[in-house]
């Protein structure tokens, strides 16, 4: 009976600790534009919904792509690592660090955020990299992880955004229907990784 209870509680602190932001929505705008072939409209709508800045094309599309991972492990994969580890407490202090490094009113207050939120992101960064290697390019992932698996310094959208474009073996970033092939095959590894994750879950809970 107490489980029932409580379970409300839980699932009202994990809807607020998951992201706010709707990849495919932000997203949507950015893949009309490169579809279209119109690099200046990618330019715009990348800086507009994800404030991402580049010289040329190819970093813009590298830099999208960045954005695409670090957004799905942030709002959505590191939320679930910490709660199904430690519960829902532990997935909100994860979510009340982020909002505090990125809206932090004090640079003191910023950075202290940002070195506990980096120690929160360090092993289930790591964890999704794995699942990357399980569900993408193996030999690749291995290459990456082989310099990276013990790095305190990388962070985790360095690390992610490194990962996932080797993971998913995409083409070099290009503006056009290519780079829209490209985002297709992130969201791809990104569900199959999401996936993984569940039936990892699912079979340790009936395990214990």
């Amino acid at each position: 009976a107490y489980g029932w209870l409580v379970l409300p509680i839980h699932l009202l602190v994990l809807i607020y600790s998951l992201g706010r932001v709707d990849l495919i929505a932000v997203l949507g705008p950015f893949r009309d534009a490169c579809r279209r072939g119109d690099a200046q409209a990618a330019v715009h709508v990348a800086e507009r919904d994800m404030g991402v800045q580049a010289d040329d094309s190819e970093q813009l599309l590298h830099g999208v792509q960045g954005y695409m991972l670090w957004q799905a492990f942030q709002s959505f994969f590191a939320v679930i690592f910490w709660y199904f580890v430690l519960g829902p407490v532990a997935a909100l202090a994860y979510r009340l660090l982020a909002l505090a490094a990125e809206n932090g009113r004090t640079p003191e207050l910023v950075e202290r955020a940002g070195q506990l939120r980096h120690a929160f992101e360090w092993v289930p960064v790591r964890l999704l990299a794995a699942s990357f290697a399980l569900v993408g390019n193996f030999v690749a992932v291995s290459r990456v992880m082989l310099h990276e698996l013990l790095n305190w310094n990388i962070s985790a959208a360095q690390l992610i955004t490194r990962v996932g474009c080797a993971a998913s073996e995409v083409p070099p970033p290009v503006i056009g229907p290519e780079g829209v092939t490209s985002l297709d095959m992130l969201w791809e590894l990104l569900v199959r990784s999401a996936i993984v994750w569940y039936a990892g879950f699912a079979l340790w809970t009936l395990l214990l």
